[in-house]
């Protein structure tokens, strides 16, 4: 339901959040709560720029609520950190109106990718010599899931912002 010229300027804002959610979930394996909040800001400023409808709008905010209450239970029984319950809530209306079944391909394609991608730099000596003290490269059981929550919003993103034929 985002417009292509509404995805380039939902874009243009979260793009530069992605990275910083990235870069410190891959170090740190935290998601800094100002992070999340400046994503959460992006669709009460912009988002309605995005969509075509002020009802699609105020359903951002709808999936926004479900997606916290749905996360802080899946946080609260251990299924993944409190940090990506925030940050993936606070990207759900961005996903107002999208198709399931295509959303549900790019969600599976990024979760895998990022996980291939992330064992690949951490076998690569040159990276861990340049990032020695991130955490994510001593992590066996946990994965820095904000990276493959922004590889899922930006690629979407991306995908909505491209001309359609």
């Amino acid at each position: 339901m985002i417009t292509p010229t509404g995805a380039l300027i939902l874009l243009v804002p979260v793009l530069p959040i992605a990275v910083w959610v990235t870069v410190n979930d891959l170090a740190r394996m935290k998601i800094p709560n100002k992070a999340v909040l400046a994503l959460a800001a992006v669709w009460p400023l912009v988002g309605w720029l995005a969509v075509p409808t002020w009802a699609a709008w105020l359903w951002g905010f709808a999936l926004l609520g479900i997606v916290l209450v749905v996360g802080y239970l899946l946080y609260t029984a251990g299924g993944f950190g409190a940090g990506d319950a925030k940050y993936a809530a606070a990207m759900a209306p961005i996903f107002v109106g999208a198709s399931i079944i295509p959303l549900g391909v790019l969600i599976a394609a990024c979760l895998m990718g990022t996980l291939i991608v992330h064992r690949l730099m951490k076998a690569i000596p040159a990276i861990r010599r340049a990032t020695p003290d991130w955490e994510s490269w001593s992590q066996r059981l946990f994965f820095p899931l904000g990276f493959a929550l922004s590889a899922i919003v930006v690629f979407y993103l991306a995908m909505a912002a491209w001309p359609q034929a």
